[in-house]
C-alpha cells in the first residue's frame, strides 16, 4: 500500500507530543481522513494516555464509512498488542454500519472465547448484520454455537442462544426502520 505524503503527514502529526496538536490533526481527519491512516489511529488509540484523544479517535473510528476499513478492523482485533482496546473496536464495528458479515466466524468466536464486554461487542456486530452468508458457514457456525453452550457460564449461554436465534436469519438488505 502506497502511502501519499499527505497521510505520512497525518500519521507523523499524530505522533506528536503535543496533546493540542493531536487533536487538531484528529478534527482535520475528521474532514478529510482517508484509509490509509487506520492502522496509525488504532496505534494512537493504544499508545495515548490523554482520554480526550482517546475519545476522538473513537469517535471517528466509530463513523467510518469505507467499506475497505475493514480487514483493518479485524486485524486490529485479532492483534494481542491492542487487547486492551478489542472491547472499543468491536464497539466501533457495530457503530459504524460497516458491513462485517465475512468476518460472522471470526465475530462468534470472539462471542464464544473473549470475556462478556468483548462478547456482548461482538454480538452486537452479528445482530447488525446484513447479506448473504453460504450455508455450509452458517450450519458449521451453528454446530461451533451449539457445542460452546455445553461448557459455558450463563451469561455467555445467553449470548450463545441469542445467536442461535438469529445467525440462520441475517438479512439480506439493511432493514432501517424511520
Amino acid at each position: 500500500m502506497i502511502i501519499d505524503i499527505k497521510s505520512k503527514e497525518i500519521l507523523s502529526n499524530l505522533k506528536s507530543t503535543n496533546s493540542e496538536f493531536v487533536l487538531e490533526t484528529l478534527h482535520k481527519v475528521r474532514e478529510s481522513g482517508n484509509r490509509l491512516i487506520l492502522d496509525g489511529l488504532i496505534d494512537l488509540l493504544h499508545d495515548t494516555e490523554f482520554p480526550e484523544i482517546k475519545k476522538s479517535v473513537l469517535n471517528l473510528l466509530s463513523e467510518l464509512k469505507n467499506q475497505e476499513s475493514v480487514p483493518s478492523f479485524i486485524a486490529a482485533i485479532g492483534n494481542e498488542k491492542y487487547t486492551s482496546e478489542h472491547k472499543d473496536l468491536v464497539a466501533c464495528c457495530w457503530q459504524n454500519g460497516l458491513n462485517y458479515k465475512e468476518y460472522l466466524p471470526f465475530f462468534i468466536d470472539l462471542v464464544i472465547n473473549k470475556e462478556f464486554l468483548i462478547a456482548f461487542e461482538a454480538f452486537t456486530v452479528i445482530e447488525n448484520m446484513c447479506g448473504r452468508v453460504e450455508d455450509e458457514i452458517i450450519d458449521a457456525e451453528v454446530i461451533k454455537v451449539s457445542e460452546a453452550l455445553k461448557n459455558t457460564s450463563e451469561q455467555k449461554a445467553y449470548l450463545l442462544n441469542g445467536l442461535l436465534a438469529i445467525i440462520r436469519d441475517i438479512p439480506e438488505k439493511q432493514e432501517f426502520n424511520d
